[in-house]
């Protein structure tokens, strides 16, 4: 009797993937406030910031609006990437922190992941991988932003109008470091226009020139640290 055996056929399915190294050479831009602009008429309600001088980090940033897929394994949820670092020819980002941060969900069988890369030369954006191999597509909606980080060494001094009882107006004044509030730097003082339509407080002056309980019509004559605008 003859035994016919038959062909053991194997299909192996081949991910193709290049490679890249990812690289942490980027420092986030050190962006100075100091607003409004000196010797201008503003208006503000009650309740709005009157001046605000202080510093924070503004951090290129990928930011995508819906999830996209990056092939079977890898997922680019919603939200922004904060850029860590580039090379030639293509530049690399982590999820950021917070309530507006994307985030990459993985297969099972995916391997771990890295960075998140996206290419100089068009829309073609990839995962990295912790064996440095890459998958890509071209196909996921991404766009290339700012994004204001506050650090811990990021600070900002503010004057808010809080209103007028007779010929005396309210000013509260507010510093933060970092994104928290200090409460022991805040406070509230009252400044009586019959004797000076120019108040200060900190450094910062102000010439008053209308105000109400509802609106204030000002001019920033000096910001709190000096600044010439």
């Amino acid at each position: 009797m003859i035994n016919f055996r038959q062909p053991t056929v194997l299909f192996v399915v081949l991910f193709l993937a290049g490679c890249a190294s990812p690289k942490y050479n980027y420092a986030a831009k050190v962006t100075a406030i100091s607003e409004p602009l000196l010797n201008t008429t503003q208006i503000s309600s009650v309740g709005d910031t009157l001046l605000r001088q202080g510093k924070y980090k503004e951090h290129d940033a990928l930011y995508l609006s819906t999830k996209g897929d990056v092939s079977w394994a890898y997922s680019l949820l919603a939200g922004y990437y904060l850029k860590h670092g580039e090379d030639e020819s293509a530049e690399y980002y982590l999820p950021a922190k917070g309530d507006d941060a994307g985030g990459v969900d993985k297969a099972a069988l995916a391997d771990p992941w890295k960075s998140v890369m996206a290419k100089k030369d068009g829309k073609t954006i990839c995962i990295v991988t912790v064996f440095n191999a890459t998958s890509c597509d071209d196909k996921v909606n991404f766009e290339r932003t700012k994004k204001p980080i506050l650090t811990m060494d990021s600070f900002q001094q503010t004057l808010i109008y809080s209103g007028k009882v007779g010929n005396k107006i309210n000013i509260g004044y507010r510093e933060s470091s970092g994104n928290l509030a200090r409460p022991a730097f805040s406070n509230n003082v009252e400044y009586d226009l019959s004797e000076s339509s120019t108040i200060g407080y900190k450094g910062a002056q102000l010439e008053i020139l209308e105000a109400t309980n509802q609106y204030i019509k000002y001019r920033v004559i000096r910001n709190f640290n000096y600044a010439q605008q």
